[in-house]
């Protein structure tokens, strides 16, 4: 398994990496099926990194700590010349159509470049997940703790974020950390992107992120969801908004929601928006739907 420190150096990790802190991460087979790498670099992960990137960014200029919590981190560094990322063809469909883009707005230039430091020779064998992202935008005092609960995956994450000692992986469930673990003083951002495969998880994002507001009602929440029904999505959209108050949604429609069994699209619920970064997400979700899409489309509104 090949591994980049945060500085761009690839390297094999060693045993003592790999192994953990003398724990074992342990794998609940009845519910983490999950594989990332299927999706790595589609067109969803360019919305949501484009955005995690702009909204880092932002943050980055007011003074003070910054806490990051990653509620499901994945493996923090994805090969597309894998079996995986070649059988499903959303990165060639997604980040390989960006990065040839002429077109595309300026705010998806953060995620290029971190691409092509990736593949300096210009071919696209690797794309970055969110905690390599994040990991590369800390600032000195800021600190990111990064969930993941399936064995494999974990490993790899310590081995990525080796090389970021602001950050670590944990071996842990991402709500139960966001809700414990958000402090209650001080900037935060929580950022939820669950798999969808356990049947509760619209329940728990919405019980999180309610939970970390009442921690610190001054925190940021970033939260990535399929869009494939729109019957599912509104339930979710009322359930959030009732509980949880005011946010602004970003839709990226690829194509009509006429089909539950397809992902037709995504969205992300943010809370804390800065000022002015609205209309730039704007600009992320609509290129993405119109480029990248059959009939697609854009939606912004408030829940």
């Amino acid at each position: 398994m090949e591994t980049l420190d945060i500085k761009g150096t690839f390297r094999w990790p060693s045993a003592n990496v790999l192994s953990g802190r003398g724990f074992l991460c342990r794998l609940d087979a009845k519910a983490l099926n999950y594989r990332h790498a299927f999706h790595a670099g589609n067109f969803a992960d360019l919305v949501k990194h484009a955005a995690l990137l702009e909204l880092l960014a932002r943050l980055g200029v007011s003074p003070g700590p910054l806490t990051v919590i990653d509620t499901h981190a994945g493996r923090g560094l994805y090969d597309l010349t894998g079996p995986e990322a070649q059988r499903s063809g959303e990165a060639e469909a997604g980040v390989g159509r960006l990065t040839a883009a002429a077109d595309a707005p300026d705010v998806f230039d953060g995620l290029t470049q971190a691409v092509r430091a990736l593949n300096p020779d210009g071919e696209l064998r690797r794309y970055p997940g969110s905690p390599w992202l994040i990991a590369r935008a800390l600032r000195r005092g800021d600190r990111y703790l990064a969930c993941e609960l399936r064995a494999d995956e974990h490993k790899a994450l310590q081995a990525v974020l080796r090389a970021a000692p602001s950050a670590q992986a944990l071996c842990a469930d991402g709500f139960r950390t966001a809700t414990e673990r958000t402090p209650r003083d001080g900037r935060a951002l929580v950022l939820i992107d669950p798999p969808f495969e356990r049947a509760d998880d619209y329940r728990r994002i919405v019980e999180t992120a309610a939970a970390v507001l009442d921690r610190n009602p001054a925190a940021h929440l970033m939260v990535w969801l399929p869009l494939k029904d729109l019957a599912t999505f509104d339930a979710f959209a009322g359930d959030f908004g009732e509980a949880v108050g005011p946010a602004q949604v970003f839709e990226t429609r690829l194509r009509p929601l006429t089909d539950p069994m397809k992902m037709n699209g995504c969205a992300l619920v943010l809370l804390g928006v800065p000022q002015g970064m609205a209309g730039v997400l704007e600009a992320v979700c609509g290129w993405t739907a119109t480029t990248l899409g059959e009939r697609g489309e854009a939606r912004v509104y408030g829940v």
